[in-house]
């Protein structure tokens, strides 16, 4: 099983293509569709970079997955599922994420909150064989009540629930979110083996230090700096409580989470054949 990581720098997210060569067949984790708030233009740039190394590595696609619906880029599982047939997956908790921005963004009693928008609602424990490895789903809710990591051989792949060791782990502050659930999520993959890899969704470069992307178990149980070994439940959520109440929004927080809900998919056209987004004023 090998990995490969895509930077798409504006968001500083990691898309992870995860793949077995003799096979030709693998997974992406964490899609990227392009945006610009300013234009509101979108596009598939990114997408295609990654598409390139699948064309010429000839790999199969059988999943397309995101790790839950992100607030910082507007997710590219269409893409995949377009281009390769792919299907789509996320953790069945989207559906308790698609009934709160529902009302927030007046959605409509036409928009399905069932989660029907994606092939595949995860639930924990489940399985997906991928040629010659397998998939795992944990439920490591605590950012966004549906959030799952992807747990693949000696790899885990955990969206924004853990960052590299020098920038913590995710806030909390989101509608759902739970410092003490992400306390125990966090717990939960600390179970893992001390020499289980660890792929982060994000890395904000504190400092202006090179991109970093990928660690283990031992050395966020070691080092991280908010949540080590040692670190009680008490003192752990006060910290992140304390962090989430002077953040900001994130920047692509209401486009993002509009199309995320809808696995990706851009609103549908109006009358005069263009999309919109909304914009809530003064509701957040």
């Amino acid at each position: 099983m090998l990995v490969r990581e895509f930077f798409h720098a504006p968001t500083w997210t990691l898309t992870y293509l995860v793949y077995d060569e003799d096979q030709r067949v693998g997974v992406v984790i964490d899609s990227v569709r392009d945006f610009d708030p300013h234009s509101g233009r979108s596009a598939w740039t990114t997408a295609h970079e990654i598409a390139a190394f699948v064309d010429a590595h000839s790999l199969r696609i059988p999943y397309a997955l995101d790790t839950h619906a992100h607030a910082d880029h507007l997710s590219g599982l269409p893409f995949w599922k377009e281009r390769y047939g792919s299907r789509t997956g996320i953790g069945a908790g989207i559906t308790r994420v698609q009934r709160t921005f529902a009302e927030l963004f007046h959605l409509g009693s036409g928009f399905p909150t069932d989660g029907s928008q994606f092939d595949l609602l995860l639930e924990d424990g489940r399985r997906l064989d991928v040629g010659p490895f397998a998939v795992e789903v944990l439920h490591t809710p605590g950012h966004t009540p549906a959030c799952v990591s992807y747990r693949v051989e000696d790899a885990l792949f955990v969206g924004d629930t853990l960052f590299m060791p020098d920038s913590g782990t995710a806030r909390c502050d989101f509608p759902g979110g739970s410092a003490e659930r992400l306390y125990e999520s966090i717990r939960r993959l600390y179970g893992c083996p001390d020499d289980t890899r660890v792929f982060v969704c994000h890395d904000y470069q504190p400092g202006g230090r090179p991109l970093e992307f990928e660690t283990t178990i031992g050395a966020e149980k070691a080092g991280n700096t908010q949540l080590r070994a040692d670190t009680s439940r008490d003192a752990y959520v006060a910290v992140r409580k304390e962090r989430d109440a002077g953040l900001a929004a994130p920047r692509l927080l209401l486009p993002a989470i509009q199309v995320n809900v809808r696995a990706g998919h851009l609103p549908d056209p109006e009358a005069n054949g263009v999309a919109y987004l909304k914009i809530p004023i003064d509701a957040l």
